[in-house]
């Protein structure tokens, strides 16, 4: 992996656990405004618990320099929690200000999973395996 590469990857991915980490711990514990947001699009309050512990696992996965399999998990529960998120906004009529938060890291969300080193992907043996 090229060094410039690997520097992008370990930036995007450093905002993305920075993000996950600091929204899944305020949603775990119900706290930064995330009550009313929830309530706003219609979900209910529980929700927050549930996607704050699982936001916090998958910053834990994405992290880990093993475990690939696990890392396209958590990949993909940031990837449906972050679409769901800014589909949500735009469904309930918010303006589109109130969906950027979701679509940055919607984006950066991608990006990593994009920029990750080959160490860190998963390949078509390792599934065969199973």
């Amino acid at each position: 992996m090229k060094n410039k590469t690997k520097i992008a990857y370990w930036a995007v991915t450093a905002f993305l656990a920075v993000g996950m980490l600091a929204g899944g711990i305020q949603q775990l514990f119900q706290i930064g405004g995330y009550n009313k947001i929830v309530s706003d699009l219609g979900y209910p309050l529980y929700l927050l618990s549930i996607i704050g512990a699982w936001k916090l696992l998958g910053v834990v996965a994405i992290l880990l320099p093993s475990f690939r399999l696990l890392k396209e998990w958590a990949y993909a529960g940031f990837f449906f929690a972050m679409s769901g998120a800014f589909i949500s906004h735009l469904v309930v009529g918010q303006a589109f200000t109130e969906a950027i938060p979701s679509l940055i890291l919607l984006t950066v969300t991608v990006l990593s999973w994009y920029l990750r080193p080959a160490d860190r992907k998963l390949v078509a043996k390792e599934l065969n395996a199973s």
